[in-house]
């Protein structure tokens, strides 16, 4: 059973609450969330060999028991249906892959990029590996690529999200240390959350910031976002920036700071160096000349700038917004200016605080894991750090020159520089820029291995060598999360199949590589036996830097619970509050001991609007979906809240181009083009729209949004511009409609169901794949075409899902070119595949979804009802996933209140709202709108 618990209050403002870490319960394992990085502790129910629900761990600080809709449904993607159970391998590109044993696999693996090194040199290799990875695994494949192969080839889809979050931090303050906690939401006076929309991408810190606000109304909370999201609906100002207009902003309201005398001239003077610059720089930032660049009032940017300066205590938070940008480092170097200016950090409620997107990101650059980074946040152009390193490791030197990072690395491999390629736990095929050439560049690729948990990722069909990984609820080790806290994740069940740990993979194939590549005393190096012993040396790795936590060991994570670093030998649990904040003394982590103001470009965005493309398009994510939805793809009911892709745009874009809610558009960008529906927003200004970042080619008919990017990236940070494009749309008649629900069969897992019919998207103008239902999960095929669909496709078709034989129901006219199948099984709605005509799709598909009794719909089967013969609607949109509540039900609620219903009777009477809270904000617009 999953629960999401909400025992633990929040802590009170001007309080730390501790709660003692007790052993987890029989059947209960302690570990965190694999989604964002919030780092939410979780207790894993289990028999010992299957997971059978999750609940928040209400010890745990970042959550307090607290899960969002994702999280509090891992159970259910906990499943051996849709694994990678086994090794397989091809020889040749024109075969298929065949199962292999692990002996085998890691020869092969170890002798094919021996082969590369020996005749093209180790520059010629490279690992992409991901930010969901354990510190641990990252830790080993840091090392074998830089100290035993000898490149600084290894980077991560980590560059994707928060590398200019890490430029930002170590041009500024020295180092990639988020100076601030969780706990600072408690104590912010002024909140100024810039490009991140943590309602829906960090939902649990939201609801802290959500609680802090409503025992604080005084609190004001900024917003800075293109779009009006449901964190933007917080707040008390919205500026709706232009995309790429952020630094012209902030620029103005520090110009506004000086201006009234807002500033702290003798902490500038005595903590930082390099204002004077700055100062001379926005001189001529006036509000009125931002304003006629970001799209928003000067009087505005004056209150945002007041709201911060009168502040005792001023928070920012940022996230992909700022980051994706090809000026992503100097977005948030003008951001962490407005806290340096005004001398608000290093206490509470104050500093600029990067928000990380995913679980370990944190963890993966503590140890180096980037392609420019080496481990404990030593820098690799210092020679005396390189030499650190290699002593560390016992070997001789440590290659000086930055390795390819995430785009240059692919672009490489298009041109034939890098002949191997090595990708674990993440997608490049489905979350890069630049897709066709991604595309490209690993078919051109001569060996590559992609270490996976989940079968079927776009990247896969590339893959030469499939190497099955344990995942979530199966592994050991730890991760960082967002304010630096270092949690124990433990492993509830065994890994399914021949499944392995990560860093275990890694140093097989490490032991195996060695003395192929004339190193053979390097295979000592990866002779750990646990991943305790891998946690222990990158421990010894910190001491004396920054992130000091030679006090820590998997002993004192056990006892003492999840904790923030720096944590030196010494050092007292009872000292936490001492860490959870950093450069209290004014002393920050550079040469000269001060903080440095960056004097930051004036660049927009990569690509401008113009005639041919004159939409502005941004990206991000759903609120119930994660990352190419590997994981949470599987899980029925997160498609309740967005069933399938669109493109949403303002009201008046639809009537300026004829369209109608619901239509299909051709949208093109100077990269790619992809056909998705249209859905009005009024979260956008005219010209601007807006694409989620999830679905790819193995749910859809192409690659997604990122299909539309360019590589474009910072040159800093080497983060590209993942955010914004420029686009045209035009609509697309598309008059072949077809809809495919088939509800779980026996034997026949929904996760393999999708597997099966993901090759089919590709046939069709438009194709997207889903999950429906809750209890009992249907697969969903909607289907949209410009000729008529084959009789000899719809034939397959019903083979391939059961919907022939006696228990079918068929109704065919050629001459319409109508086709439908209704299968029941049970006396219960089973299948369904309506052709050609669709007029009942909502409410018969959800009726299949729902396997209901066949009995009393029986003679409407066929019939082209668009309303269902009982006279009750379709359920539709579901806006509460935790107590499963649709959107018409609240508006039903809604209109029967009279203008009386409000927030807390909507929750008495119908339970939305009472879960996770990630609806709440949506409900509250619902009461706000007219009727």
């Amino acid at each position: 059973m999953s629960h999401t618990l909400h025992e633990a209050a929040p802590p009170s403002p001007g309080g730390r609450r501790t709660m003692p870490i007790r052993a987890a319960a029989p059947g209960e394992t302690r570990a965190t969330c694999p989604y964002c990085g919030v780092g939410c502790g979780v207790l894993i129910e289990h028999d010992g060999a299957r997971i059978t629900g999750v609940r928040g761990d209400p010890a745990h600080p970042a959550n307090f028991g607290r899960l969002c809709a994702k999280g509090s449904t891992l159970h259910l993607s906990a499943t051996d249906a849709g694994r990678i159970l086994y090794p397989e391998f091809r020889s040749r590109r024109d075969e298929p892959r065949t199962r292999i044993g692990w002996d085998a696999a890691i020869g092969v693996a170890a002798q094919r990029f021996a082969d590369v090194i020996a005749e093209h040199g180790p520059d010629a290799v490279a690992f992409y590996i991901s930010g969901q990875l354990l510190t641990e695994d990252y830790y080993v494949f840091n090392k074998a690529m830089k100290g035993l192969i000898g490149s600084n080839n290894v980077d991560t889809n980590s560059r994707l999200c928060m590398s200019s979050a890490v430029a930002a931090y170590k041009a500024t303050l020295g180092a990639d240390a988020p100076p601030c906690c969780y706990e600072d939401f408690d104590h912010a006076d002024t909140l100024l959350i810039a490009g991140a929309n943590p309602a829906w991408a960090h939902p649990v810190a939201f609801r802290r910031i959500e609680e802090a606000k409503a025992r604080r109304p005084g609190m004001k909370i900024v917003v800075v976002d293109p779009r009006r999201t449901d964190t933007a609906a917080l707040a008390d100002l919205h500026l709706a920036i232009r995309p790429g207009t952020d630094i012209r902003l902030f620029d103005a309201m520090l110009h506004v700071l000086l201006r009234e005398g807002r500033t702290d001239e003798a902490w500038i003077a005595a903590h930082t160096e390099g204002f004077e610059a700055l100062r001379a720089h926005v001189a001529a930032a006036t509000p009125e000349a931002a304003a006629a660049v970001c799209g928003v009032t000067a009087e505005d940017i004056v209150t945002a700038a007041r709201w911060w300066g009168e502040a005792p205590a001023a928070l920012s938070l940022w996230c992909q917004g700022l980051n994706q940008s090809i000026h992503g480092t100097h977005n948030g170097a003008a951001l962490i200016a407005l806290s340096l200016a005004t001398g608000k950090i290093g206490r509470p409620g104050c500093g600029p605080f990067s928000l990380t997107g995913q679980p370990n990101a944190m963890g993966g650059r503590e140890v180096g894991g980037l392609a420019n980074l080496l481990p404990a946040h030593r820098d690799l152009a210092n020679p005396a750090h390189r030499a650190e390193v290699a002593r560390l490791w016992g070997v001789d030197s440590v290659p000086a020159e930055p390795g390819l990072t995430a785009v240059e690395l692919f672009r490489a491999a298009r041109a034939g520089r890098v002949k191997a390629i090595w990708i674990a736990c993440t997608n490049p095929a489905h979350s890069l820029p630049e897709q066709a050439l991604v595309r490209e560049a690993l078919a051109a690729c001569d060996f590559v291995v992609l270490q996976e948990a989940f079968a079927g990722s776009e990247t896969a069909a590339f893959a030469d060598l499939v190497l099955p990984a344990a995942s979530w609820g199966e592994k050991e080790g730890t991760v960082t999360n967002s304010e630096r806290r270092i949690s124990r994740v433990r492993a509830a069940v065994p890994a399914p199949g021949e499944a392995r740990a990560d860093w275990r993979i890694v140093c097989d194939f490490a032991r195996a590589l060695a003395p192929r590549i004339g190193k053979p005393e390097a295979a000592a190096m990866f002779a750990y036996a646990a991943p305790e012993e891998i946690f222990a040396e990158h421990v010894a790795s910190t001491a004396g830097r920054d992130l000091d936590i030679t006090g820590l060991d998997y002993a004192v994570l056990e006892r003492a619970g999840p904790q923030q670093w720096p944590f030196p030998a010494g050092a007292e649990v009872a000292e936490a509050g001492v860490r959870a904040r950093l450069y209290a003394d004014g002393r920050f982590a550079t040469p000269s001991g001060r903080a440095r103001f960056v004097v930051p470009t004036q660049a927009l965005t990569a690509e401008a609007v113009d005639a041919m493309f004159p939409l502005r398009l941004t990206t991000g994510r759903l609120r119930d979906q994660w990352h190419g939805m590997s994981r949470s793809g599987r899980v029925a009911r997160l498609f309740g809240h967005a069933a399938e892709p669109c493109i949403e745009l303002h009201a008046d874009e639809l009537a300026a181009h004829g369209l109608a809610q619901g239509d299909f558009v051709r949208i093109a960008s100077r990269h790619g083009e992809l056909v998705l529906r249209v859905a009005a927003s009024a979260a956008l200004a005219p010209g601007q729209a807006f694409v989620a970042m999830h679905w790819g080619r193995r749910l859809l008919n192409s690659a997604g949004v990122n299909l539309l990017l360019g590589g474009d990236f910072d040159p800093i940070s080497k983060q590209p511009e993942l955010k914004h494009a420029a686009i045209r749309i035009e609509p697309v008649v598309l008059s072949q409609r077809m809809l495919v629900v088939r509800a779980g069969r026996p034997g026949q897992a929904v996760a393999e169901e999708l597997l099966a019919l993901s090759p089919w998207l590709e046939r069709f103008a438009y194709a997207a794949l889903g999950l429906a239902g809750r209890d009992s999960p249907a697969v969903v095929m909607r289907v949209a075409h410009d000729a008529p669909i084959p009789p000899q496709w719809l034939a397959e078709l019903d083979a391939s899902l059961g919907l022939e034989g006696e228990d079918v129901i068929s109704y065919d006219d050629p001459a319409r070119g109508v086709s439908k199948r209704v299968l029941i099984e049970g006396g219960r709605l089973a299948g369904l595949r309506l052709t050609g005509e669709t007029a009942a799709a909502a409410w018969l598909g959800e009726a299949v979804a729902e396997r209901r009794e066949a009995a009393t719909l029986r003679r409407w089967l066929m019939a082209p009802l668009a309303a269902p013969p009982d006279a009750g609607k379709p359920r539709g949109r579901i806006l509460c996933n935790c107590l499963d509540v649709a959107e018409a039900d609240i508006a039903a609620a809604i209109a029967e209140g009279a203008g009386l219903c409000d927030l807390a009777s909507l929750q008495a009477r119908l339970g939305c709202g009472t879960g996770c809270g990630a609806c709440v904000p949506e409900i509250r617009r619902m009461l706000a709108e007219p009727a």
